[in-house]
């Protein structure tokens, strides 16, 4: 049975605009996803894939991968949620391989849960906060089709740290520790990654200058 910590965290408001995903915040200001920022990271290699597979098959594995990511973020939820996932055939190799991490997750202090930081001027929704193997951490469920190393998902890190300071913002908890749960296909064992954040949140801010900088947001 897994503990959930209540927090009286403002409501917010997402909307896709044409200069992308924004949250508005109770006082009315429109802030940028973090996803939308990370996605300046590997900018150039995502547009040499496109290229390289075609804007067809991009898309079409572009919309298999989100599916996939999203049905199983909903299993974790679920599960962290002390509910029965209702896992299907497509998932069930996922979910089992990250059910043992999972289970190393209690006092859940979020759980897809909408954050912002008018410091950072970023806002997003966080898969979970809670802890891990009995640490505070920021933690991401993601799925991939390959084993990736460190080098592949700096995006990931400088995301999670971002999270840890809108959740500090909002709560006044601090949240030092990063962990990516990663569900791989063919694997039985999922790829765990722990950071911290004060190694990605410079990162992270230097690219959100970049950002507003190109998007005046």
């Amino acid at each position: 049975m897994f503990l959930h910590i209540h927090h009286d965290i403002p409501k917010l408001k997402r909307i896709d605009s044409e200069a992308g995903r924004v949250y508005q915040t109770p006082t009315g200001k429109a802030y940028p996803s973090v996803t939308s920022v990370t996605g300046l990271h590997g900018k150039e290699a995502f547009f040499e894939w496109r290229r390289r597979v075609g804007e067809e098959e991009a898309n079409r594995i572009a919309a298999r991968a989100a599916n996939r990511g999203t049905r199983v973020h909903t299993l974790c939820e679920d599960y962290l949620r002390n509910e029965e996932p209702n896992v299907s055939m497509f998932d069930v190799e996922a979910f089992k391989s990250l059910r043992p991490e999972l289970d190393k997750i209690n006092n859940i202090h979020c759980l897809e849960t909408k954050l912002y930081s008018d410091y950072l001027e970023v806002a997003g929704t966080v898969d979970c906060i809670a802890e891990y193997n009995g640490k505070m951490s920021i933690i991401d469920f993601k799925t991939s089709k390959r084993l990736k190393d460190r080098d592949d998902i700096h995006g990931y890190f400088m995301q999670t740290a971002a999270y840890a300071v809108m959740f500090e913002e909002r709560t006044g908890i601090p949240v030092s520790k990063l962990v990516i749960l990663m569900a791989v296909d063919d694997h039985d064992t999922p790829a765990v990654f722990i950071e911290k954040r004060d190694d990605w949140i410079g990162n992270f801010i230097d690219l959100r200058k970049e950002y507003k900088r190109i998007k005046n947001v």
